[in-house]
């Protein structure tokens, strides 16, 4: 009798284990691009394909901080000089909206982006490669 009690419950606490939900986590179906840590946080790489996709259902600030000017990905909100971002921050949106920064090759935009992560900026993401690659992915620049 109290063997086939043990095996019951053993049975019972078998299939209960079986129905539980152990399954790993899996990201965002929205989340694009590779996290890069720098002091203060992190910003996010996007591709020019990434960067396309997120154009077409843009909810972000679009920035251009390429010195000299050598054209805009359409779109663009705003052309702020890499190395003035931190001297412009009333044009910018809150500390926790998502903005996009871009340059020629993407030197430029790492550097603002790593500035703005150090001022406390949360959710900002950074064109890899910048314009080269945007246009060689076949995209247009206006100039």
């Amino acid at each position: 009798m109290t063997r086939t009690i043990t095996i019951s419950a053993l049975v019972v606490l078998m299939l209960l284990s079986a129905c539980s939900n152990t399954a790993t986590p899996q990201p965002a179906a929205d989340a694009v691009g590779k996290q890069v840590m720098v002091d203060g946080g992190s910003y996010t790489d996007v591709n020019a394909s990434e960067l396309q996709t997120m154009l077409a259902d843009k909810d972000f600030t679009f920035i251009n901080v390429h010195i000299p000017f050598e054209g805009d990905i359409p779109g663009t909100d705003l052309s702020i000089p890499y190395d003035q971002i931190a001297q412009n921050l009333d044009k910018l949106p809150d500390k926790n909206a998502k903005i996009v920064l871009y340059c020629r090759s993407d030197r430029m935009s790492n550097i603002a982006a790593e500035v703005l992560v150090g001022l406390g900026y949360t959710n900002i993401y950074n064109l890899d490669g910048g314009m080269v690659d945007w246009e060689t992915a076949g995209l247009t620049i206006e100039r």
